[in-house]
């Protein structure tokens, strides 16, 4: 039994990670400056992006899933020939329609798809679950590492489901953004409230950095901070306090909307490297793509752990 898994654009993993495990990617449409770029996490051109500034012109930018129609296209030409089981992790469902559409192309896949097989000379049935990870960025890049071990493992498709959809919400994100005002303003065309005016203004008028903390859909604010560095300090102390603690699996995921250069400078960073080797923790570190630029805005940071129940200040 051959299982293939499928993530969307906003999933940030190393590509090199990806390329090994065979990992699909939906592509999300971006729109920044009225030109549209089809992402699907091609490495070059993220750090054209990044390097070229463009990024920076983000409160032009916007992006759009891919239809149920294309997803059905897409799918019947790349995914039911070559899998038997197929699961899909999407985006939080809350802040994005390609679960929907997902789950809505897969019911007329589902009754294309033994057809398809056999014109291709394929046997066996082929079946597919779409799933809503409940994860951003480098949250659903950790739930999509902790699957491909499962798949890895043997475990079977009633099991993998089972896991996966229980493994979600042990899944903890800190996310450092640089702009609130930018995310506010992206909130807003959305009809999405969760980020006040006045939280904005005062990351604007003071300079204020805050450290987003929690599981991801119920995620508030546990620091603030007077710098960028400062609040990248700490959630790296956090990090690899939480590391050396224990984690339930062998993976540490962090995206970074920023070029190679500077995230190699971050503070702390070598610190966390050195704590997940001793651990035997494997540090997934990438560019945070262009679909997750542009949502949280560039020169942002997402980290992800899965852990038993905590605070942040427990690690601080």
């Amino acid at each position: 039994m051959r299982v293939g898994l499928i993530v969307d654009s906003a999933c940030d993993l190393p590509h090199e990670f990806a390329k090994k495990h065979d990992l699909f990617v939906l592509p999300v449409t971006a729109i920044v400056d009225g030109q549209t770029y089809t992402d699907t996490h091609d490495p070059a051109l993220t750090e054209q992006f990044y390097q070229s500034g463009f990024m920076d012109k983000g409160r032009q930018a916007e992006t759009r899933a891919y239809t149920a129609e294309q997803i059905h296209d897409l799918f019947m030409e790349k995914i039911v020939n070559e899998y038997d089981v197929a699961i899909c992790e999407t985006v939080t469902r809350s802040r994005s329609l390609i679960y929907e559409n997902a789950a809505e192309a897969m019911n007329t896949i589902m009754a294309k798809a033994e057809e398809a097989r056999k014109a291709a000379g394929k046997g066996g049935r082929f079946s597919m679950r779409v799933i809503d990870s409940k994860q951003i960025f480098s949250g659903q890049g950790l739930l999509a590492a902790h699957t491909l071990r499962l798949i890895d493992q043997g475990a079977s498709k009633n099991a993998l489901r089972h896991e996966v959809e229980a493994f979600t919400d042990k899944i903890y994100t800190c996310v450092i953004p640089r702009d609130l005002h930018y995310i506010r303003e992206r909130a807003r065309r959305r009809g999405d409230k969760s980020v006040s005016a006045v939280a904005a203004f005062l990351s604007k008028t003071l300079n204020m950095i805050p450290v987003i903390f929690g599981p991801a859909e119920n995620a508030k604010a546990v620091a603030k901070t007077r710098s960028f560095d400062a609040a990248v300090e700490k959630v790296m102390d956090y990090a690899i306090g939480r590391v050396e603690a224990g984690v339930l699996t062998p993976y540490l995921s962090i995206s970074c909307g920023m070029s190679w250069s500077e995230i190699e400078a971050l503070p702390g960073l070598d610190r966390l490297r050195d704590a997940c080797e001793r651990n035997g923790v494997e540090l997934l570190l990438s560019q945070m793509g262009i679909t997750s630029s542009i949502y949280v805005g560039p020169g942002a940071i997402c980290l992800a752990v899965a852990a038993e129940p905590h605070a942040f200040s427990d690690f601080q």
